[in-house]
């Protein structure tokens, strides 16, 4: 294993770790999340752009980067249902158990599984590690979204039409 893999794997934990610690505060619904999607965003964007720097990327490439971001769209809309959301002093709340943290790690460990598995294609080693923040981002926004969404049902004329709990930029 590469001390760059090594650095991103250790990466990858530590906002898994960042992210589970979220999830299991109680805190309102916001647009605070939307920071950190973006940003884990940009930064996994950066890590697959140096990953396919110098290689050729071919479809088995991008199919294999598909299939991984729909691991991940799965298991956002399976925590998404597992958050529980409350209203406190006339504002949403929601709050993750401990169901939701199981599942950031599964989805995770499924993200590296899948890495392993599709790692043995010579044109795929690695795409896994690479693409480890930029497959949390996805997961989380996801997540984000649909929790917005049943967020923004609990208090209906709280948003205008067609804005999500927490503002225009939730």
């Amino acid at each position: 294993m590469s001390s760059q893999t090594t650095i991103q794997i250790v990466i990858g934990v530590a906002v898994l770790g960042l992210l589970i610690y979220r999830q299991l505060r109680a805190r309102p619904v916001s647009a605070s999340a939307l920071r950190i999607v973006v940003i884990l965003a940009v930064i996994g964007l950066y890590e697959a752009v140096q990953y396919f720097h110098g290689r050729h990327a071919g479809t088995t490439v991008f199919v294999a980067l598909g299939g991984s971001l729909v691991l991940a769209a799965v298991f956002a809309v399976a925590r998404a249902m597992t958050v529980r959301l409350f209203t406190r002093d006339g504002q949403v709340w929601q709050q993750g158990g401990w169901l939701t943290a199981v599942l950031w790690v599964l989805a995770l460990a499924a993200h590296l599984g899948y890495d392993a598995l599709i790692g043995q294609h010579k044109d795929l080693a690695g795409l896994g590690t690479a693409t480890a923040l930029l497959y949390l981002a996805v997961s989380f926004g996801i997540q984000r979204v649909i929790v917005q969404q049943r967020a923004a049902r609990l208090q209906p004329g709280r948003f205008g039409p067609g804005q999500p709990a927490g503002g225009p930029l939730a």
